[in-house]
C-alpha cells in the first residue's frame, strides 16, 4: 500500500503527500510502510476466519444430501430397501346341492396374504409370506348330514379341516426361505411353494399346498430342465399347521382298507420325507419329454413318464398329442408293519397309462383324452400333496384310491377375441369298480358322468390384478349305490357352484 496515499486520508486537511520531516527519514518511512503492510495483511485474515464457518458449513450440507450420497448397492440394507412386495387378496363362494333329502351346505370365505423377497445379497435372495382366512358367512359345516352321519365336504375345504368350528384364527406361514441363485438356476431351503408332478399346490381353495425342504432347479443346460430336492415337512392345502411327511398322510378322509376294514393309517405312518427328482427335455421343437421320480421314505415310490407331440398346421394352428404311464411300488410295509395302519400294502403296487389328443388356435382348443388303471392295484399318491396329473382329471373329484378305472373326457375351450374372457367346457365319463368291492375302490365311490362349465374374466386399466371366475361342476351316478346313502352323499347326484374374485398386486 502507498504510505503518501494513506497519509493523506488520515490527514486530509493536510494536501502535501508527507511532513517534510519525513520525506528525509528512510528509515522510518520503510519502517511504517512494513507495520501498515502487516496491519492490513492480518486485517484480511481475520475477515476471512469470520466468514470461513458459513462456507465450511454450506459445503458440509451439500455432501451430506442424500442425493449426492452413493450407496452400496452390494450391502444387505440394500437387498431388503430394494425388495419386493407382492400381495393377494381372495373371495371364495361355494355351495352344494346335494341330492334331495340329503343335506346340502354353503359357504363364503375371504382372505388376504403378504409375500416379501428380497433383492439379491451375493446371489442370495430371502422370502417370506404368510395368509390369513376369515369365514364371513357359512352353514353349520359341524352339521352332520342326518342320513349318513358325514359333514360337508367341499365347503370345509375352504378353512381348517381338521377343526371345523374355527372360523377365525386360520392364519398359517407359507414361505420362509433362503434361495441360492447361480445364472437361471436356483437352490432353495425352507419353507416354499412348488408344483411338480405329484406335489403341487392344488391351489382350488383359499390356499395351496405348502412344503418345507430343500429345493433346487437347473436350467443352464440347453433344453434341459432339471428338478429335484427333500422335503421334510408338508402343510396341507385346507389346513393351517405344519407336519412331517408321514403324518400329513391321512389329515384328509381315510377310506377303507383292501380288505373292507376302516383305515387306520392317520397318525400311524413312519416317514422321515421324500424326494423328487424331475427332468424335462426338449427333444426339438415339436417333442418335449418328462421323466419324474417321487421316493417316500419308508411307504411307497412312484415313477412318471409323459412325452408331448405338437404338429403345426397353417394359419396359427396345430395338432398335439401326449401318452404318459405311472408306475408305483410298495416300499418295506408301506409305513406300518401293522397291515392294518398302512398306507401302501406290503408287496403292492399299481400301474396307470393314458393318451391325449387335440387341435388348438389362437381361440380354440379340443381334445379327446383317455386314462386307465389297471387291475393290479390301487393308485395312490396323498390326497394332501396334491392333484393327480391324469388327462382326464376334473376339478372336484379324483380317482386316486380306485384301480381298474377306465376314464374318457372330452373338453373345450374358447377364448374370446379382443376380450379377456376365457371359458371352458367339459364333460367326463368314469367308469369304476363297485362301491363294494373295496380292494380296488377305497372310498365308495361309484361309476359317474361329470360336466364342468367354466368361465374366467381378467379385468385391466384401473382394476388391473382382478379376476373373476365362475365353476359349475355337476356330477350323476352311473353305477350301483344299493340305495345306501353313504355312496351318494357329496359323491354323485349334486351340482357345485363356484365363484371366485382375486385381486394380485405388488
Amino acid at each position: 500500500m502507498n504510505v503518501e496515499l494513506l497519509w493523506s486520508i488520515v490527514h486530509p486537511e493536510q494536501q502535501s503527500s508527507f511532513p517534510s520531516g519525513f520525506s528525509h527519514c528512510n528509515i522510518f518511512k520503510n519502517k511504517l510502510k512494513r507495520i501498515i503492510n502487516i496491519s492490513v495483511l492480518v486485517l484480511v485474515l481475520i475477515t476471512s476466519m469470520k466468514a470461513q464457518p458459513q462456507v465450511i458449513s454450506e459445503i458440509r450440507g451439500i455432501y451430506k444430501c442424500k442425493q449426492l450420497q452413493s450407496e452400496d448397492t452390494s450391502s444387505l440394507k440394500h437387498a431388503f430397501k430394494s425388495g419386493q412386495f407382492t400381495g393377494h387378496v381372495r373371495y371364495f363362494f361355494m355351495a352344494t346341492d346335494n341330492q334331495k333329502s340329503l343335506t346340502d351346505y354353503y359357504a363364503h370365505a375371504i382372505g388376504g396374504g403378504l409375500r416379501f423377497e428380497t433383492a439379491k445379497f451375493h446371489n442370495f435372495q430371502f422370502a417370506i409370506s404368510g395368509f390369513y382366512i376369515f369365514n364371513i358367512g357359512s352353514s353349520d359345516l359341524t352339521k352332520q348330514d342326518t342320513q349318513t352321519g358325514q359333514c360337508s365336504r367341499y365347503e370345509l375345504g375352504l378353512f381348517d379341516i381338521t377343526n371345523p368350528a374355527n372360523k377365525k384364527d386360520l392364519n398359517r406361514l407359507e414361505e420362509l426361505n433362503l434361495k441360492l441363485n447361480i445364472k437361471h438356476s436356483y437352490i432353495r431351503i425352507g419353507r416354499q411353494l412348488i408344483n411338480t408332478v405329484f406335489v403341487n399346490l392344488q391351489d382350488g381353495r383359499m390356499s395351496p399346498t405348502a412344503t418345507e425342504g430343500i429345493w433346487a432347479e437347473v436350467n443352464d443346460i440347453r433344453k434341459l430342465k432339471l428338478q429335484f430336492g427333500w422335503l421334510w415337512g408338508m402343510s396341507p392345502r385346507s389346513t393351517t399347521r405344519w407336519y412331517n411327511p408321514g403324518r400329513s398322510i391321512g389329515i384328509y378322509p381315510s377310506g377303507i382298507n383292501p380288505d373292507g376294514t376302516k383305515s387306520q393309517y392317520s397318525n400311524n405312518l413312519k416317514s422321515k420325507g421324500l424326494g423328487i427328482f424331475g427332468v424335462t427335455k426338449e427333444v426339438n421343437k415339436n417333442i418335449k419329454v418328462q421323466a419324474w421320480n417321487m421316493f417316500t421314505e419308508n411307504i411307497f415310490n412312484t415313477a412318471f413318464l409323459q412325452t408331448d407331440i405338437s404338429l403345426p398346421l397353417k394359419e396359427n394352428a396345430f395338432l398335439f398329442a401326449a401318452g404318459q404311464i405311472i408306475e408305483q411300488d410298495a416300499i418295506n410295509d408301506g409305513g406300518n408293519e401293522n397291515q392294518s395302519k398302512t398306507y401302501f400294502p406290503k408287496g403292492s403296487n399299481s400301474l396307470s397309462f393314458g393318451a391325449r389328443a387335440g387341435w388348438k388356435n389362437n381361440k380354440w382348443e379340443a381334445s379327446l383324452n383317455y386314462n386307465r388303471i389297471t387291475k393290479s392295484g390301487r393308485y395312490l399318491v396323498p390326497r394332501e400333496w396334491g392333484v393327480e396329473p391324469f388327462f382326464t382329471f376334473l376339478p372336484r373329484e379324483r380317482n386316486e384310491g380306485l384301480g381298474d378305472v377306465h376314464s374318457f373326457m372330452i373338453k373345450a375351450n374358447y377364448d374370446i377375441s379382443g376380450a379377456s374372457l376365457k371359458t371352458s367346457l367339459a364333460a367326463g365319463y368314469y367308469h369304476l369298480p363297485d362301491v363294494k368291492y373295496f380292494a380296488l375302490n377305497k372310498y365308495g365311490l361309484p361309476s359317474y358322468t361329470q360336466i364342468n362349465a367354466d368361465i374366467r374374466y381378467i379385468f385391466t386399466n384401473t382394476i388391473k390384478g382382478l379376476d373373476a371366475e365362475f365353476l359349475v361342476a355337476m356330477k350323476l351316478n352311473n353305477g350301483k349305490t344299493y340305495d345306501y346313502s353313504r355312496f351318494i352323499f357329496n359323491k354323485v347326484n349334486l351340482v357345485q357352484y363356484n365363484f371366485v374374485l382375486n385381486y394380485t398386486f405388488r
